[in-house]
């Protein structure tokens, strides 16, 4: 796989069992690419090695006053210089590709993850970690991928290394067999430490990230209520920790650095005093001193691959170990790979057998649960990705078919939901109204039925280069430049755009004022006459507009009727729409029991 042959067309399946295995897979994945940069890397590693032996020779010949060995020298090591030279531009060349390629798969794999999970990818998992695994996490998994074939060239040419000394000079050679090893393992002991180190540095890097974005989302709510400073003093704070991590690890890894520096000079200084004796002894010439000496001292060049690989080992593994429960999310409880289900097109009621919710299908159905969280975790289970799955692994029905056995593409088309703080991407007006759509409904009847006149005459307004035009006006990133409310509406125009069989709404008017959530409650039913629409709510202007009204209690279904009916005769649904407090809850319960009673006596 070429850089320019990016993306892939099918980024694979990935062993996400555990980030080791992730890591295995990703690099069976990139086999050729390491195999390329493996043999590169042997020219230019074994190139290097083989300086020694040339200079060796030279040395020797100019001892004996050999012209003819000089020349031969001469020869091998500008032979050694070019194959230094490619072998080193080729290696790094491969090793980048393998690091880009590898990168890009693993960030495919991970928006393909995030497409199929959609706004329930972040209750899942944190903010940061999302962002700390597509960013940060990604890179030093690709770093691994990279310093792999790096290390093994590094490795096989220090085998190469100390069995040509032993069969060179064996008195010599025996000594650097025995010391190569030692310096390439002495670290090892180290590594777990270090390891730990830095997991705790990327731990508090990812809380700091949190912060950092959890404050930026919320800046303007700062700014308005005066927490800019106390904000500001918790980032500073965290950042501070992340600092101290940061600096406690890199004494560990500048531990490891020193052992590969001193051990080898030690080695080093013990060839050369034995290396002496034995050439005033006359067992070796100058020659062979020299060369074992040079190759010894060469040495720290491969054996610099074995930090390398150890710290993109220690840094790519919890990584890959991230990113791999990123990837084992899953959107439904079942699978309907290989059932014949594929093709399925399902309409007609939404049904959800856990809480016993019926949406019938072209009307209007409110459905009221008081809780913010679970009406946000059923709106998540009726669009067929909930936040976790049930033990029984039961699936919403639409028109009787478990919407788990349609495809991710026919169940988005089946079914769309609006999350409470929906998010609007950076563009123009027009490419934010621009998405996947049945085509019936127009983009100015979907920003007429959820009233967004005034957003209009403000992109209008602040419209430079476009001539007034507001679906031309970019909107700034997750649309900061407009009001919650603004933003609220522009959100609900695109939903109604996509015209989906069945549009769920977790509060679509919790930030726009009460006029405008009465006419924006009207222009959806208008809009969506034909069409299932489930809004979850408790504002009584919103739920007077539905067909009908569902109050769903402990996780069931307990009440339906319109809401006036339910407003007379249901006081827990008058306790939530109303907000009543405990004690007038259980003084209306108690008339209702005492009516009942009276009614049972009379009968």
């Amino acid at each position: 796989m070429q850089i320019r042959d990016l993306p892939y067309a099918d980024p694979g399946v990935p062993d996400i069992r555990s980030g080791a295995r992730f890591l295995v897979w990703l690099g069976r994945q990139q086999l050729g690419g390491q195999v390329k940069s493996l043999l590169w890397g042997l020219l230019h590693h074994l190139g290097i090695a083989g300086l020694p032996l040339g200079t060796g020779i030279a040395v020797q010949a100019v001892v004996d006053r050999d012209g003819g060995r000089l020349a031969l020298a001469g020869g091998l090591l500008a032979v050694l210089g070019a194959a230094i030279a490619i072998g080193d531009v080729m290696l790094h060349r491969t090793a980048v590709t393998n690091w880009i390629t590898a990168a890009a798969r693993v960030q495919q794999l991970l928006s393909r993850k995030t497409a199929e999970l959609g706004s329930v990818l972040t209750r899942r998992v944190a903010a940061g970690e999302v962002v700390a695994v597509s960013t940060g996490d990604v890179e030093k998994i690709g770093w691994f991928v990279e310093a792999l074939s790096r290390f093994a060239a590094g490795a096989v040419a220090l085998v190469v290394i100390c069995v040509g000394l032993t069969v060179y000079q064996p008195a010599l050679g025996v000594v650097v067999a025995v010391g190569v090893p030692v310096l390439a393992l002495a670290v090892l002991p180290l590594l777990p430490r270090a390891t730990r180190r830095a997991d705790v540095q990327r731990e508090k890097a990812g809380k700091a990230t949190e912060l950092a974005s959890d404050t930026v989302a919320g800046l303007r709510v700062l700014r308005g209520i005066g927490g800019e400073d106390l904000f500001l003093g918790r980032y500073r704070a965290a950042s501070q920790e992340v600092r101290k991590a940061a600096v406690h690890s890199a004494r560990m890894w500048a531990l490891i650095a020193a052992i590969q520096v001193v051990l080898p000079g030690v080695l080093l200084i013990v060839v050369v005093a034995y290396g002496t004796r034995l050439a005033l002894d006359g067992r070796i010439t100058v020659g062979e001193l020299v060369t074992v000496y040079s190759a010894v001292a060469l040495t720290h060049h491969p054996l610099r691959n074995f930090e390398e690989i150890a710290m993109a080992y220690s840094f790519s593994r919890p990584s890959a170990k991230r990113a791999a429960r990123v990837l084992a999310l899953s959107r439904t409880t079942t699978t309907a790979a290989g059932d014949g289900n594929g093709e399925r097109r399902a309409t007609g009621d939404l049904y959800d057998p856990l809480t016993g919710l019926l949406a019938p299908a072209g009307r209007f159905t409110a459905v009221v649960c008081g809780d913010p969280d679970v009406a946000g975790r059923l709106a998540d289970r009726l669009g067929g990705h909930p936040a976790e799955p049930d033990a029984d692994h039961t699936s919403v029905l639409l028109g009787g078919v478990p919407l788990d056995e349609l495809t991710l593409d026919s169940a988005r088309t089946a079914v769309l939901v609006q999350d409470k703080d929906p998010v609007l991407l950076s563009g123009t007006l027009s490419e934010l109204l621009d998405v996947p759509a049945s085509g019936a409904v127009a983009a100015a009847d979907a920003l007429a039925a959820a009233q967004c006149d005034d957003v209009l005459d403000a992109l209008a307004q602040a419209s430079v280069d476009t001539g007034g035009d507001p679906m031309r006006t970019r909107i700034t990133e997750r649309g900061r430049s407009l009001s919650g409310g603004q933003r609220q509406r522009l959100a609900l125009a695109r939903s109604l755009v996509a015209d989906p069989e069945v549009l769920v709404l977790d509060e679509p008017t919790s930030a726009v004022d009460a006029h405008t959530e009465s006419r924006v409650a009207e222009g959806v039913k208008e809009l969506r006459k034909a069409r299932t629409t489930v809004v979850l709510a408790s504002s009584p202007l919103l739920l007077d507009r539905a067909d009908r009204v569902v109050l769903v209690h402990e996780g069931q279904a307990v009440a339906v009727g319109t809401h006036r009916e339910l407003l007379a005769g249901e006081p827990r649904y008058r306790a939530v729409v109303t907000r009543e407090t405990d004690e007038e809850l259980a003084a209306a319960v108690g008339r209702v029991g005492e009516l009942e009673a009276l009614e049972g006596e009379s009968a």
